[in-house]
């Protein structure tokens, strides 16, 4: 094991076992090193490791502190790793998709209210409508994402827009088969509506798990390339 391994798993440990609680300034360096038996520069670089991952966070003038270690902002970090998956480790996690948004899309239609409906009503008339790319991909975001926030938990959320936000990367509505896989979508989303509408749980989770389904199967086939403006443009999401 590496001094700087070392140092990350010592720290780890610290912040994992309660020892240094969220919120909670380091230790002075000096002390750290001495206990964890690594040089400062090791030291520096597993806490830079850390802050990527958003356990601490260093505070010009005041040093380091543990960060509020709230379980959706650390699942969100998890775009720093699925992010570097080729389409075939994408597609692996559509697996996993399917099981976590179905168990939304459940809970959602157990739990949400007329406004909420007439909402996600109103988010999905501009999606069908839609012939801007910009403007569709967006609004299908905030039509998943509201969905999302009505049956998930923050950190159910949290992990839900890290799949989707890769799955964005692919401008699937830009192929010639483009006019073809949205009406497809379509059809897909008032399915979902419908089921929401009906507060029927099992339909719903079955019209999500269709839906995601579908999106798979069309990256699968179509294996379109990553665009350059994906990571600052929001790109058209099958789904």
């Amino acid at each position: 094991m590496s001094a700087v391994d070392k140092a990350f798993h010592g720290l780890r440990r610290m912040i994992s076992s309660g020892r240094l609680g969220a919120g909670q300034r380091f230790p002075p360096e000096g002390d750290l090193c001495e206990e964890l038996g690594v040089s400062r520069s090791s030291l520096r670089e597993a806490v830079r490791m850390l802050a990527a991952l958003g356990a601490v966070e260093a505070r010009h003038g005041s040093g380091t502190f543990v960060s509020q270690l709230r379980p959706e902002d650390l699942l969100g970090r998890l775009s720093l790793t699925v992010e570097l998956l080729p389409l075939d480790g994408l597609l692996e996690l559509f697996e996993i998709r399917r099981v976590l948004e179905s168990h939304v899309m459940a809970q959602a239609a157990a739990r949400i209210t007329p406004q909420e409906l007439k909402t996600l009503h109103g988010l999905l008339d501009t999606i069908e409508a839609s012939v801007d790319p910009a403007e569709f991909a967006d609004y299908d975001h905030r039509f998943h994402a509201e969905i999302a926030r009505i049956g998930g938990s923050p950190s159910m959320q949290a992990l839900l827009t890290v799949f989707r936000s890769r799955s964005r990367h692919y401008r699937v509505f830009a192929l010639p088969e483009g006019p073809d896989f949205k009406r497809a979508g379509d059809e897909d989303h008032r399915a979902i509506i419908t089921a929401l509408a009906n507060r029927d749980p099992a339909a719903a989770a079955s019209a999500a798990a269709a839906h995601i389904a579908r999106s798979e199967r069309w990256l699968s086939a179509t294996r379109p390339p990553v665009t350059e403006d994906a990571v600052d443009e929001p790109a058209n999401e099958p789904g």
